[in-house]
């Protein structure tokens, strides 16, 4: 990913983005401080474009195709490890779960519906996985 040049002003910070972000997750991003404690708990970095801390950073800045763009939001497994950490008690994996959902709601990402898994597919599957599979990837 190539380095992103940006002007911090208060309208990036107050974005309508960031508004969205804070009144779905119920969390206020502006909170973290950037400390990365939330990254260096994480099971699933090793999977993530992005680390945790680097999304919300995007967020704070109003940064919304990138924060969107990235895969971290969909890897993030909602363990709550990042929470557990944080120091100043910023929900990360609510955020993940509101970024989720912002990139959901126009449609963009593909559809996940429980009557279109076959049966012996329902049968086999782990239940947890498909039922965290279904949050993340329902509409």
């Amino acid at each position: 990913m190539s380095p992103v040049r940006v002007r911090i002003s208060r309208d990036n910070v107050k974005s309508e983005f960031v508004r969205l972000v804070n009144e779905i997750s119920g969390q206020n991003v502006l909170n973290c401080y950037q400390c990365g404690r939330c990254s260096a708990g994480c099971p699933l970095t090793f999977a993530m474009r992005l680390l945790p801390n680097q999304v919300i950073r995007l967020v704070q800045l109003g940064l919304e195709e990138e924060a969107l763009s990235t895969n971290t939001p969909w890897v993030c497994a909602s363990c709550m490890t990042c929470y557990a950490r944080c120091p100043r008690g910023v929900d990360l994996a609510k955020v993940m779960e509101a970024l989720r959902a912002i990139r959901l709601r126009p449609g963009v990402a593909d559809r996940v519906r429980l009557k279109d898994i076959p049966e012996d597919a329902l049968a086999r599957l782990p239940q947890q996985g498909l039922v965290s599979g279904l949050r993340k990837l329902t509409g």
